[in-house]
C-alpha cells in the first residue's frame, strides 16, 4: 500500500484483505474494528504502537488453524475504530477490551498483547481479573515495574521517543510528515536485524505508515504516550499505579527479546513479582521489539501452547 506524498487514506485502507472476516464491535461506548477468524476458545490480539491489527496476521492464520477463535481489534484511536478526543488512558483502555470480550458473547478470553496492547492487558488481567483466563504478554514490562525502570540510566535512554511524544501536535507532525520516514526509523531502531532485511519489513512500514497517516489516528496513538507521561504524578496516574498493585491471578506467559532496545529485558525481567498465578518468562535470542512479526512461528507456537 503505497501513499502519494500529502495523501491521506480513510480508516477503510486498513480492511485488508486474508483468511479472517472483518466486524465492529460496540463495546464501552465506542466501535472497534476487528478481524476475526476462527472458531474454539476465544483468544484477543492487542496490537501496539505504531500498528493496527495487522500486526497480527500470523497469528491469526496459525491460531484459528489450531482451534481457536482469534479476535485482533483495532484499540481505540488506531485503524479503522472510533477515534474520539478522550479516553486514552490504560484504565479506559481495558474497559474497552473487558467490554469487548462480552461483546463477542463470551465470558473471559486468553489476552495476548504486544508493546502498548501489553499495557492494556497487564492493566485488564489486574482490573478485570474475570475477563482474562490467561495472559501473554510480549515486549512489555508490568506497568509498575516499567515505571521502577524509569530510575535507569539506560531505559530512560532507551525511551527517549516516549519523553518526546509528551509534546502537543509535534510529535502528530513528525509521525506523518512526508519529507522523512519515521516509521520505517522507529521500526528499525527497536527490531533485531533480522526482519529489517526481508520484504515482509518493508510491507510493514507502507503498511503502518499509511495507517498512521488515517485521520486522527496519530493524534490517538500520541495521546496514550501523553496521558502515560503526564499523569504520573496526578491523582489518576497515582490512583492507576495503585490499583496496578494488585497480584495478577491469571498464568501468564512473558515473552521478550533479547535484543529489545525500547522496552529493555533487564526492565521487563523484574514483572512477574506482580504476578501470583503460573508465570513464565521466556527471552527469545536474536529478536528485538515487534516479536509478532520478527519471531511469527516461534510466538504462534507460544501462544497456542498457553492458551491451550
Amino acid at each position: 500500500m503505497t501513499v502519494p506524498p500529502g495523501g491521506q487514506p480513510d480508516a477503510t485502507s486498513v480492511l485488508l484483505p486474508g483468511p479472517w472476516a472483518h466486524r465492529d464491535i460496540s463495546a464501552n461506548g465506542i466501535r472497534l474494528h476487528a478481524a476475526e477468524a476462527g472458531d474454539g476458545p476465544l483468544v484477543l490480539l492487542l496490537h501496539g504502537f505504531p500498528q493496527f491489527w495487522w500486526t497480527w496476521r500470523s497469528q491469526l492464520t496459525a491460531l484459528s488453524g489450531a482451534g481457536f477463535r482469534v479476535v485482533a481489534p483495532d484499540l481505540r484511536g488506531y485503524g479503522a475504530s472510533d477515534k474520539p478526543p478522550r479516553g486514552y488512558d490504560l484504565p479506559t483502555a481495558a474497559a474497552d477490551v473487558a467490554a469487548l470480550v462480552r461483546a463477542l458473547g463470551e465470558r473471559d478470553a486468553v489476552v495476548v498483547g504486544h508493546d502498548w496492547g501489553a499495557l492494556v492487558a497487564w492493566t485488564m488481567a489486574a482490573l478485570h481479573p474475570r475477563s482474562v483466563r490467561r495472559l501473554v504478554v510480549l515486549s512489555m514490562a508490568h506497568p509498575r515495574r516499567l515505571r521502577a525502570g524509569m530510575t535507569d540510566a539506560a531505559q530512560r535512554r532507551a525511551f527517549r521517543y516516549f519523553l518526546g511524544a509528551q509534546l502537543p501536535r509535534l510529535p502528530e507532525r513528525r509521525l506523518t510528515r512526508d519529507d522523512d520516514d519515521p516509521v520505517a526509523e522507529l521500526l528499525r531502531a527497536w527490531s533485531g536485524p533480522g526482519w529489517t532485511r526481508t520484504a515482509d519489513f518493508a510491507e510493514s512500514v507502507d503498511r503502518y505508515r499509511a495507517a498512521a497517516r488515517i485521520p486522527q489516528a496519530a493524534y490517538g496513538s500520541m495521546e496514550y504516550f501523553r496521558w502515560a507521561g503526564r499523569s504520573q504524578l496526578r491523582p489518576d496516574g497515582l490512583r492507576y499505579a495503585r490499583r496496578m498493585s494488585a497480584p495478577i491471578s491469571a498464568p501468564t506467559l512473558q515473552l521478550h527479546g533479547a535484543l529489545d532496545s525500547c522496552v529493555l529485558p533487564a526492565t521487563a525481567l523484574g514483572s512477574g513479582r506482580y504476578v501470583a498465578g503460573a508465570y513464565e518468562w521466556r527471552e527469545l535470542p536474536g529478536f528485538g521489539h515487534f516479536l509478532p512479526e520478527e519471531a511469527p512461528d516461534q510466538v504462534s507456537t507460544a501462544i497456542a501452547d498457553w492458551a491451550a
